[in-house]
């Protein structure tokens, strides 16, 4: 997928990666860094999860899957989503036609693509535990090859442009629809077994902190959407996203201060207030906590950046 134009490009200088997002990533594992690879395709020995919404897209070749010990069978030069904390496993690698096959692995973060506007209904499937086919004629392996080249080159800008059009693309799949390899758990019948029950709660949870975040929350306004009791609503939360409600609601809590710092001139007392944390005092320990870095540090970083 590479030429020598393509390696050219690779060694222009490059804006790496910035340390506090590092650091923020490497702190816990049900969310994983953003990433990107194009490789030979091999056999997985066993089973794995990691915390991304995991996007493949094979070249000259099908390959079999196992998730939830169910087979699926991904097509050859399309977008495949899935969420991959559900435990899953390249198990079979079938060629189509005579050019070596490549395969291409977008690791989006999960808390990044819960962030993203306008996708609940994929966001949903996901979660669900779907597995998701966007249409041939909103990506193909020219974009996906783009998207490798600037993730590639270690500028940061480039980088984050291509999560801006991963979002757009999601939101023109949510729009014009997509196909599902496998049906999200909670859109099976009325028959529902207690795992898809389980993840439609979830789902609920996560809605609704979303949707509510520069509030207060408590655990149990959170649980209350469920309608369960709430030690075994947080129970499932933990168990289906691997991380406790009250974690993952900093976290989106975090990331939405960081957007705002980044992308507004919004006063930083009015950051911590629009991202719901309760007082100065938390909101700095919290982000020094979260990023390795304050919130002023942060967007002077970013100010720096966007002078070069």
């Amino acid at each position: 997928m590479t030429d020598e134009r393509s390696r050219a490009q690779l060694r222009r200088n490059p804006m790496p990666v910035p340390n506090h997002d590092r650091h923020f990533y490497s702190q816990l594992r049900a969310f994983g860094r953003f990433g990107i690879r194009i490789f030979d395709p091999v056999v997985m020995p066993q089973p794995h999860w990691h915390g991304h919404i995991e996007a493949n897209f094979s070249d000259n070749f099908r390959m079999t899957y196992d998730i939830d010990n169910e087979k699926l069978v991904l097509p050859e030069n399309r977008l495949v989503l899935f969420w991959a904390g559900v435990p899953h496993q390249l198990t079979r690698i079938d060629p189509v036609g005579d050019a070596p096959g490549k395969l291409a692995n977008i690791y989006l973060p999960l808390d990044s693509f819960l962030q993203m506007r306008h996708i609940m209904p994929l966001q949903a499937a996901l979660i669900g535990r779907g597995m998701v086919v966007l249409p041939e004629s909103l990506c193909d392996g020219t974009l996906v090859q783009r998207w490798y080249l600037d993730y590639r080159s270690g500028d940061f800008e480039r980088a984050e442009i291509v999560k801006m059009e991963l979002n757009a693309l999601f939101r023109r799949a949510a729009v014009t629809g997509f196909d599902y390899l496998r049906a999200p758990h909670h859109d099976i019948g009325t028959d529902r077994s207690l795992s898809s029950a389980h993840v439609r709660h979830v789902i609920a949870m996560v809605r609704f902190v979303l949707e509510n975040l520069e509030k207060p929350l408590l655990n149990a306004q959170v649980t209350a959407v469920t309608g369960l009791h709430e030690n075994y609503a947080l129970s499932l939360f933990s168990r289906t996203m691997q991380v406790p409600l009250k974690q993952f609601i900093n976290r989106m809590r975090l990331m939405r201060a960081r957007a705002l710092l980044v992308e507004s001139s919004t006063a930083i007392s009015a950051v911590a207030e629009q991202s719901g944390f309760s007082s100065m005092t938390q909101f700095y320990a919290q982000f020094r906590s979260g990023y390795g870095i304050s919130p002023a540090a942060l967007r002077h970083h970013y100010i720096q950046m966007d002078l070069r």
